[in-house]
C-alpha cells in the first residue's frame, strides 16, 4: 500500500479534528451571498413555478375573460405583465446561478473533507491490520512454546 502504517500513538499525534463544514459555512458566507442561496433555494422549486404560473393563468384569464367593467389591467396591459415576468425572470436567473455557484463551491469543500476522513480511515485501518497480524504473529508464537512444552 502508498500509506505508512503508524503506531496508534502516532495516529493520536497527527489526527486533526473533522471541520463541521455546515458551522463553517454559516459564518463564512457573507450576508448578500446568504441571500442569493435564500434566493436559489426557494425559487428554485416547483412551488414557486406553480405559484408563478397560476398567479399568470389567474392574471390573463381575468383580464381576458373577466367582466369588462372589473377588469384591472385590460388588454395592452397584461402585455406590461409579461414584460414584468421577463425582468423577474433576468433578475433571478443571475442570482439562481451566484447561488448554484455557492453551493457548489461549498460541495467541492464537502468531497475534500470526505476525501481527507477517507485517506485517515485508510491509514487507520492499516494500522489495525498491522497490530492484527503482530498479534497473530505473538499468539503463534506462544503456541509454539505451548506446543514444545508439551
Amino acid at each position: 500500500m502508498a500509506h505508512q502504517t503508524l503506531s496508534v500513538q502516532e495516529l493520536k499525534q497527527i489526527h486533526k479534528p473533522v471541520i463541521k463544514l455546515k458551522e463553517r459555512e454559516k459564518t463564512d458566507i457573507k450576508t448578500l451571498d446568504k441571500i442569493a442561496i435564500f434566493i436559489t433555494q426557494r425559487v428554485g422549486t416547483m412551488g414557486f413555478f406553480g405559484l408563478i404560473f397560476l398567479w399568470t393563468i389567474s392574471w390573463l384569464s381575468w383580464n381576458t375573460l373577466g367582466p369588462k367593467d372589473l377588469r384591472f389591467d385590460p388588454f395592452p396591459g397584461f402585455v406590461l405583465w409579461l414584460f414584468i415576468s421577463n425582468m423577474i425572470q433576468i433578475f433571478l436567473m443571475p442570482l439562481i446561478m451566484i447561488g448554484q455557484n455557492l453551493q457548489g463551491r461549498y460541495s467541492d469543500i464537502r468531497a475534500e473533507n470526505d476525501f481527507e476522513i477517507n485517506v485517515k480511515a485508510e491509514v487507520e485501518i492499516e494500522t489495525v491490520l498491522k497490530h492484527l497480524e503482530n498479534q497473530n504473529e505473538i499468539i503463534l508464537k506462544i503456541l509454539e512454546k505451548v506446543e514444545e512444552e508439551k
